[in-house]
């Protein structure tokens, strides 16, 4: 791990760097989703390692990056990945984003196409928060901010993960596992990160602008970001290819692993 400063602010990134014996290997850059970090996409980076740098990013007051003072738009996350990938001197890079890591994916591809070299779009979506749905994320934001993680838990399960996966028991380490993660993180900060999310301005308007190879990847299960607004993605992305994972709900990396590793390499490995 390694805290780069970056717009006024340190964000935390693994970096396997590039594998031996092939220096000049391209990057894949990961984006996680609220209430996660960049261990969400530990089996991808596993997977795609031997081949390709990996870099993950811990955004502002998330995983291993301390609460900042500031700036957890979506807008600021983007330059603050920019700057990252400046910083590391990655070149043009793969992007895989998964909810908000998404958000800001959509903004970089959008924005600045000489950093994308291909884009995956996972679990996300172009449009604002549902509007039904903000009152109930801020209330449970502002209690998770009070009171910590443990009042709120049965309600952001489901929205987090799919049944098929809640269901198993098998997935109760990993749930345990994400659940001391969060309440390591600071809820300062924890809490800016949310309402960064449920008060994102849409970037729909600019995906026209998107000239990288696109793959849309969601969870068939996925509440949080139901299956239309990866079809309205599709749509709005030029040449994009649309994929649904079975049995899976937003959190599709953990949830099925190696099913979303698969699209990811073979889209990847063309691109």
């Amino acid at each position: 791990m390694a805290l780069v400063e970056v717009n006024g602010a340190k964000v935390n990134i693994e970096d396997t760097e590039a594998p031996v014996g092939r220096p000049d290997a391209a990057t894949v850059v990961f984006g996680h989703g609220l209430l996660f970090s960049g261990r969400m996409f530990d089996d991808q980076v596993d997977r795609l390692a031997p081949r390709y740098r990996c870099v993950t990013i811990d955004w502002r007051g998330q995983g291993r990056s301390p609460a900042a003072d500031g700036g957890y738009d979506m807008d600021t996350l983007a330059d603050d990945a920019a700057a990252i990938i400046h910083e590391l001197a990655l070149g043009k890079v793969h992007w895989v984003g998964l909810s908000m890591g998404g958000f800001v994916g959509m903004r970089l591809a959008a924005r600045r196409p000489e950093l994308i070299r291909s884009l995956s779009l996972l679990d996300t979506s172009a449009g604002p928060e549902d509007p039904a749905k903000v009152g109930q994320y801020r209330l449970l934001a502002k209690i998770y901010g009070l009171f910590g993680l443990g009042p709120v838990t049965s309600k952001v399960k489901p929205l987090l993960f799919g049944p098929t996966y809640l269901n198993n028991p098998e997935s109760e380490p990993q749930i345990e596992a994400w659940l001391n993660e969060v309440k390591a993180a600071r809820r300062s900060g924890m809490k800016r990160a949310i309402y960064g999310v449920t008060d994102r301005e849409p970037i729909a308007d600019e995906l026209g602008n998107v000239t990288a190879p696109t793959l849309v990847v969601v969870g068939a299960d996925d509440v949080a970001t139901p299956v239309a607004k990866s079809e309205e993605l599709n749509k709005l992305i030029p040449g994009s290819r649309l994929e649904i994972v079975p049995d899976a709900g937003h959190s599709s990396t953990i949830e099925q692993p190696d099913a979303v590793s698969d699209l990811l390499e073979s889209f990847i490995d063309q691109n």
